[in-house]
Formats: C-alpha cells, sequence, structure tokens
C-alpha cells in the first residue's frame, strides 16, 4: 500500500499561542494519532508508515505538538503544552469525540486527556512509554541516552539513541533517518525546547518537584480512565521496559495488553503489519 503524500495532507489551524500543523486524511469516525518525544520526531515520521490504512477505516489526524519543529512553539514544557494542544485541537476542529493512537509521549498526553475529558474519548491505543518500572531500573536506558544527546549534541549520541530505540539496529537506523533527525534536532529552536523537557537539570528539576508535589503521578490516576484501552509494547523496548505496563495493565478497568516481539519502543513501524492488523481489530471490534 502506497504511503499518502505529506505536503497534500498537510494542514494548520491557529490556536491561542501560535499555529498547529496537522497531516488529514480519510473518512469515517475520527482517528488522532499522537507523536512521541526524541530528536528529530514529528507525527508525520511516527505514523507515516500506518496513516494510510488506518486511513481506509478512519477520519485520521495526526498532530504535530508544540515546540517539536514543525507547530510554533507555545513555550513552557513540552509535556504540557502537548495536552493544551489537543485540547484546543479538538475544540478548533469541532472533534466531539475520538479514538486517539499515542506513541509513548502521546499515549500519556492521551490518557490525560482522557481523564479530564472522558466524554470526548472512545477508545485508546498505547505504544509503550506509560506506567513506571517495577523490575527495571528507572529512567530507562534509552531516556538516559535522549538526556546526554539533548545536553551536548553529536551525530554519535544521536545514532546510539536511536539504536536504543529499536530491536533491529542494523535494518532500521538507516542513513537517512539519522540524517533526517539530526537536521531537525538540532535546529536550535527545537533543540532549545527539548532541553526544556530533557535537560539534565530540567530533568533533575522536574523529578524533585514532582517528589515535593502532593499530586499523585499519573500512574497512580490511571484508574480513572474508562475508556476501552489497547497497552501495545515492544518486548525488547529499552526506552520503557515491559515492567512498565503491569501497573496500567493491572489498574485500568478496561485496559488489555498485546506484547510485539522483536520490536522496541517503535511498535508502529518495527512490527508495522503486526501492529495494524492488531490495532484494527481492537478500533473496529463492535
Amino acid at each position: 500500500m502506497a504511503e499518502l503524500d505529506f505536503s497534500e495532507t498537510s494542514r494548520e489551524i491557529t490556536a491561542s499561542k501560535g499555529v498547529l500543523r496537522y497531516h488529514e486524511a480519510g473518512s469515517g469516525p475520527p482517528l488522532v494519532l499522537l507523536h512521541g518525544s526524541g530528536p528529530g520526531v514529528t507525527g508525520w515520521r511516527n505514523f507515516r508508515g500506518n496513516f494510510a490504512l488506518f486511513a481506509e477505516h478512519f477520519h485520521c489526524y495526526i498532530l504535530e505538538f508544540p515546540g517539536f519543529g514543525v507547530s510554533d512553539d507555545f513555550g513552557g514544557h513540552p509535556m504540557m503544552t502537548a495536552l493544551d494542544s489537543v485540547v484546543e485541537f479538538m475544540d478548533l476542529l469541532k472533534i466531539e469525540e475520538a479514538d486517539f493512537i499515542g506513541n509513548s509521549m502521546g499515549g500519556g498526553v492521551a490518557l490525560s486527556y482522557a481523564m479530564a475529558h472522558p466524554e470526548r474519548v472512545r477508545r485508546i491505543v498505547t505504544i509503550g512509554g506509560i506506567g513506571r518500572n517495577i523490575f527495571s531500573p528507572g529512567p530507562g536506558e534509552g531516556i538516559k541516552l535522549l538526556q546526554e544527546f539533548t545536553q551536548a549534541p553529536t551525530r554519535e549520541r544521536l545514532i546510539q539513541w536511536l539504536e536504543s530505540m529499536v530491536y533491529d539496529k542494523e535494518k532500521m537506523v538507516t542513513e537517512e533517518l539519522i540524517q533526517e533527525r539530526w537536521e531537525q534536532a538540532t535546529e536550535p529552536s527545537t533543540l532549545e525546547s527539548a532541553r526544556r523537557m530533557y535537560g539534565k537539570a530540567a530533568f533533575a528539576a522536574m523529578i524533585q518537584a514532582m517528589n515535593a508535589s502532593d499530586a499523585p503521578p499519573q500512574w497512580a490516576m490511571l484508574h480513572k480512565v474508562t475508556a476501552p484501552t489497547l497497552l501495545t509494547w515492544g518486548r525488547d523496548d529499552r526506552v520503557s521496559p515491559l515492567d512498565m505496563a503491569l501497573v496500567p495493565m493491572r489498574t485500568m478497568p478496561n485496559a488489555e495488553l498485546h506484547v510485539f516481539p522483536n520490536s522496541g519502543h517503535w511498535a508502529m513501524i518495527e512490527q508495522k503489519e503486526a501492529f495494524e492488523d492488531v490495532v484494527l481489530h481492537f478500533l473496529l471490534r463492535a
């Protein structure tokens, strides 16, 4: 199946703090796809390989979060502005209810949105990146490599991080992938935004604030997500190891878990056909 064209699906809309850019294709019930974080990430790069198939069944939107080099930077912590952007995006496009697919950070954003607006979320698919470490040390290897790159970007550090994201690094970490990620990750404003999230000082301050706060962490609130949720995970994920799935799998009332072998953090890319089959079965289930 041919991929959809980048320029033909590109859209933009003006929000309160800047322009949100997104891709749109297909017809049917709304499906919003939310990307993860990391050097050179975009929603298009996360989901371009799955976009055409999902658009055969759904009216699909790939949202580009603020501060990652495509949509305008809204300032502040990128995780918080990501959630704010979903709220505005849904309102501006008058999407009353949608299904969500979120990779890593995008999955966490989808769950936060579902807790705040349960009436506007039908079903959710997450791809790694949620829950908490039970048996493995945290943060995971991939997060540490991400911090190293963000602190002092080099091509070698980018390659090390990319290799931590996948199971088959010889197949997945191509020169084309390295180059497109490097160009965007080192763009000054995008790098500055990344440092607000993953710079060592910013990350340490975030952990300190979480430890000092009386507010419960997201993983302790997942029982409030009532929407049917499919948790998908790469068995070989070195960013968010598989044991992190145990808390959401046990505490979310309508959650089910599917684990893909021979897959790292990007199950939707590395196990594309299996991922699409499982996700479509879940989303189209009566």
